[in-house]
């Protein structure tokens, strides 16, 4: 039942917020690029990505052009069998990743999924808790005089921006990494491209890896979010012998701390995935 009471029904709404933004995060992280917003968006990086396909065969050549150049100190040394078919291979595989391109970080997108799967599988947690505030604190509040209550509106209103920051933070941080990934998308062809010289190949290289960590930044959040769910599922004690203040301080102090430590893991995500990739 709701209560009718200001106060209790402000924390209560940050923190049904708090769990919609937290749904939301689980729902993104099991969301395919084609899934999402109903794959108008995933449309339209495909066909920049075909348009971008054809830039990328033509640097293809130039940079094939530069790495023999490079590797060949002259046309007696070209001839040789064993460089003629090793720089024909790299140029068949520099044309085969920018026409393939996007099949192989499909793949790589498919095996991150499985990832993330196995661990909410795992973990036996698919999806974010509600949160609420418990029964003999909300008690305590509604008891409350008008005058008594003043310091805890004040008290309430903080709470509710610090939740309602952290929830945006969150959601923008997650939706940031499906922004990464559909742009990664869209320009691979020509990242891609520098395989043909060797000279170049470490653009190509540091391309892959990156994209890598961006899809494992979804494995790091998602374990994050276990972690905090599996927190949640025991609150804080709440001492009923303490003041109405006092209890909503001690609570919700350590609820939000648990929270912040959340956001600080997923925004840093991508750092602890670039650490431990060495990039």
């Amino acid at each position: 039942m709701e209560s009718s009471n200001w106060i209790v029904e402000n924390i209560e709404n940050a923190l049904k917020t708090w769990s919609e933004k937290l749904d939301e995060v689980w729902t993104l992280l099991t969301t395919t690029p084609k899934e999402f917003r109903g794959g108008g968006i995933w449309e339209v990086i495909l066909t920049i990505h075909g348009a971008v396909q054809g830039i990328a065969l033509a640097l293809l050549v130039l940079f094939f052009l530069v790495g023999v150049v490079k590797t060949c100190g002259s046309i007696a040394e070209l001839k040789r069998p064993e460089v003629a078919i090793k720089i024909l291979v790299r140029f068949i595989i520099a044309k085969a990743l920018i026409t393939y391109g996007l099949e192989l970080m499909l793949a790589l997108f498919a095996i991150v999924q499985g990832i993330i799967a196995t661990i909410m599988r795992t973990s036996g947690i698919m999806g974010a808790a509600g949160m609420s505030m418990p029964s003999e604190m909300v008690s305590k509040i509604e008891g409350l005089g008008f005058l008594a209550s003043i310091p805890l509106w004040a008290v309430s209103l903080i709470i509710c921006l610090v939740i309602w920051v952290l929830s945006i933070i969150i959601i923008l941080t997650v939706y940031g990494r499906f922004f990464k990934i559909y742009i990664y998308t869209a320009i691979a062809p020509i990242p891609l491209s520098t395989f043909a010289g060797e000279p170049t190949q470490s653009i190509g290289i540091s391309f892959l890896k990156s994209y890598c960590a961006v899809l494992l930044e979804g494995a790091v959040i998602i374990l994050a979010c276990v972690i905090f769910s599996l927190f949640a599922a025991s609150p804080p004690v709440v001492n009923s012998s303490a003041s109405a203040v006092s209890q909503v301080w001690s609570y919700f102090g350590e609820l939000i701390l648990s929270m912040l430590i959340l956001v600080g893991v997923v925004k840093m995500a991508d750092r602890i995935i670039r650490e431990m990739l060495g990039l």
